[in-house]
């Protein structure tokens, strides 16, 4: 039996959704008691973040997938619960900033303070150092279906865009393949297999959707304040704006780690953008 913590996460999901395919049990957590999560998975409602809630928590856990995001800062007292009840290993998400360092330090230090916690949890441990994940375009899908212009800043800023299929089925492997100790003790960075600015994105966006796109340049106050008066917490324009000013400089890392570690090629942005098009494309006038 295989834990999923943030079961409703871009990961989290795909995780769940492969090991019932392979024919494993899986308890996904998640905060929301309506979240429709895919048949088969055993739901487990409680806040992660404060794991005396996850009082339904069941016996006989095996391994479990760790979104940092989903349990903040009590990931010790997370993992001292499910390996109360069996778990052996821990598969944790982390960023690529760990190991090379972009925007503001204090993102890449929380995910560096999850690690440590990870390896002194005595559990068997792997780490899944992401690049950006595809998915992330997705804060674009409002702007393109109104007008076709996607307004930001740093529009050169180069990344290695990963699917979050592609970190799911290393993570699934890595929780429950018959070979999963050969992953013990590894941090594996994840990227995508292509370097793209944003207006490749875009660009790419624009194939998948049959029209033509455009990436109008701003100040990056500008971005962040019109994030602001949206409503989102300073941390989150913090986040994007410092990264895309680093990765404006010099690009993120690009990996083969994925194609080495499944067999075949990491998804491509443009397989991603193909499989979300109905996220962007305008809707049909009668």
């Amino acid at each position: 039996m295989f834990v999923v913590i943030g079961a409703t996460g871009s990961v989290g999901r795909e995780a769940v959704r492969l090991l019932l395919q392979n024919g494993d049990k899986v308890v996904a957590v998640t905060r929301d008691p309506a979240a429709v999560l895919p048949d088969g998975a055993q739901v487990v409602t409680g806040d992660p973040s404060r794991p005396d809630s996850l009082t339904e928590m069941p016996d006989g856990i095996e391994g479990v997938l760790l979104s940092p995001r989903a349990v903040g800062g009590a990931a010790a007292e997370l993992l001292a619960l499910v390996a109360a009840r069996g778990a052996r290993r821990v598969v944790a998400l982390s960023a690529s900033t760990v190991e090379h360092p972009a925007g503001h330090q204090r993102f890449a230090d929380a995910f560096r303070a999850v690690e440590d916690t990870v390896r002194r949890s005595g559990l068997q441990w792997t780490f899944l150092r992401c690049s950006d994940f595809a998915a992330n375009a997705l804060a674009w899908a409002p702007q393109i279906r109104a007008t076709g212009v996607v307004r930001g800043a740093y529009g050169g800023a180069a990344s290695s865009p990963i699917h979050q299929r592609d970190v799911a089925e290393v993570a699934v492997r890595a929780l429950a393949a018959r070979d999963h100790a050969v992953h013990a003790s590894h941090a594996y960075l994840l990227t995508g297999p292509q370097t793209l600015d944003q207006r490749d994105k875009v660009r790419l966006i624009g194939e998948a959707i049959g029209r033509n796109l455009a990436f109008q340049e701003l100040a990056p106050a500008q971005v962040r304040q019109a994030m602001l008066a949206q409503g989102l917490a300073e941390d989150i324009p913090d986040r994007l704006l410092g990264s895309l000013a680093d990765y404006a400089d010099k690009p993120g890392p690009s990996t083969d780690t994925v194609e080495q570690l499944l067999a075949r090629p990491a998804l491509t942005f443009a397989a991603w953008a193909a499989e979300n098009r109905a996220a962007f494309a305008s809707p049909a006038r009668s």
